[in-house]
């Protein structure tokens, strides 16, 4: 399959979507592989300097946040960020998630960045697909301005034929330190017959650059001598205490909700 385009399987069906799937999986891990190892630097420099890892995504994005914040398996000093923050931290009612396009609106960018307690040592790691909506690229600035290293994970398919949506122009790609390119295409869908496009991709390969990033801050550790402060899952005995433990060093810096 090209880089960036859709399939042209037809019948649909879960077969070739199964197909698909791992082509993209294949093609993502091997090309992306020295941009893994940059942002894995990234991280690595931020958690030795007591920072936390910011995650944030807006739209299906969110499971790329919520791949790399709190899950067993996953590094103990991670924050998600999200926009529901500005009705749970930030006590907007909870009718302003249901304005349209919110996530196109660049101010939403700052009431989150504040709200998110962030620290100078900290370091983001932020998924759009497209990456031209107006929160996203106002956040990658704000960031930027603010002195904190920067991961984006996006489609450069689908975010080199956009325009962004944002006043300056920009896109994530064109902000970020270091930049992982999901591998989907234009659109997203991998499969299409006739003029059905169907079978997002870009959840599972920005899940699988996260655990990659992960892992290899893991063996950047180790290698070091040091111990990485990873979660083990709670639904073991041992996992909360071992876990309460690891979560105390980041006291007032990390939150966990449901």
């Amino acid at each position: 399959m090209t880089p960036g385009t859709n399939t042209n399987s037809a019948p649909v069906s879960a077969a070739a979507y199964a197909e698909a799937a791992a082509a993209a999986v294949h093609r993502v891990s091997t090309e992306q592989a020295d941009g893994v190892a940059k942002a894995a630097a990234l991280l690595v420099d931020a958690l030795r300097a007591g920072g936390v890892v910011q995650a944030f995504g807006t739209g299906h994005s969110q499971a790329l946040a919520m791949e790399i914040a709190g899950r067993a398996g996953g590094l103990v000093p991670t924050n998600m960020i999200a926009l529901r923050d500005l009705v749970i931290l930030g006590g907007d009612a909870p009718d302003v998630l249901f304005t349209e396009h919110l996530e196109r609106d660049p101010a939403v960018a700052h009431r989150i960045y504040e709200l998110a307690g962030v620290h100078p040592a900290d370091v983001f790691v932020m998924a759009s697909n497209s990456g031209g909506n107006g929160s996203v690229v106002e956040l990658a600035r704000l960031v930027k301005e603010r002195g904190h290293g920067l991961v984006a994970i996006t489609s450069m398919a689908h975010s080199s034929q956009v325009t962004s949506r944002h006043p300056s122009g920009l896109r994530l790609f064109e902000i970020a330190d270091v930049v992982l390119d999901n591998g989907a295409p234009y659109g997203d869908a991998v499969l299409t017959t006739g003029e059905i496009a169907v079978g997002g991709i870009s959840s599972i390969t920005a899940a699988l650059l996260a655990q990659m990033v992960v892992a290899e801050v893991v063996r950047t550790m180790l290698a070091a001598g040091e111990t990485p402060p990873v979660y083990l899952s709670a639904n073991i005995p041992e996992g909360d205490a071992h876990n309460s433990a690891l979560e105390a060093r980041y006291a007032g810096r990390i939150r966990r909700s449901a």
